[in-house]
């Protein structure tokens, strides 16, 4: 069990790589601080019995969960928004309003693609799974903590019980092959 000297030790080496993940997510300082600190707060709340071995994954999984909590809040605080917005001026205007009729997505969001957009998208990310999942188990394992948690070499290393050599192999091999079966597919990304 991680005493509170090596939880707050933990905490404080993974400060300011944290904020700069959450930075580069939410692209605003002053969010992307109350991510991390929402994140620290819940770590030492919940998880702070756990071995100091355990921290840096915990830690990892719940940074990336508030930052996709935030970007849901974001989404249904955007859309009632837009919606009371554009309720208000046009309703004075014109009594025969529709607000499905004047309602336009924001551009570059999902809302605004087109369903041949959205199938397309969605069919690609679909082969992008399909070819992870072929990968053999180490390198399948080394690609997702390195590249959809974010972890580093050694975090990776240590996690996985090998060496720091042996991650950025199964790396390099997975992405080499993921680029080639995705290549003989078409997809290019």
């Amino acid at each position: 069990m991680a005493t509170d000297k090596e939880l707050s030790d933990f905490l404080e080496s993974v400060e300011r790589r944290a904020f700069k993940q959450a930075v580069y997510a939410v692209r605003r300082d002053e969010v992307a601080l109350d991510i991390v600190q929402d994140a620290m707060i819940k770590l030492a709340e919940k998880y702070g019995d756990k071995p100091a071995a355990e921290l840096p994954m915990l830690f990892q999984r719940i940074l990336q969960n508030t930052i996709l909590d935030f970007f849901r809040r974001e989404k249904v605080r955007n859309t009632w928004v837009s919606l009371f917005s554009g309720l208000g001026n046009s309703r004075e205007e014109n009594e025969d309003f529709d607000i499905l009729e004047s309602y336009e997505a924001e551009h570059g969001t999902q809302a605004a693609e087109s369903s041949a957009d959205q199938v397309e998208r969605m069919q690609v990310l679909q082969v992008i799974d399909d070819e992870v999942q072929k990968l053999p188990a180490r390198q399948r394992e080394a690609f997702l903590m390195r590249y959809w948690q974010d972890m580093d070499v050694a975090e990776t290393a240590a996690a996985m019980g090998c060496s720091e050599g042996s991650v950025k192999t199964h790396c390099s091999r997975a992405t080499h092959t993921l680029a080639a079966s995705l290549k003989a597919k078409g997809i290019k990304l």
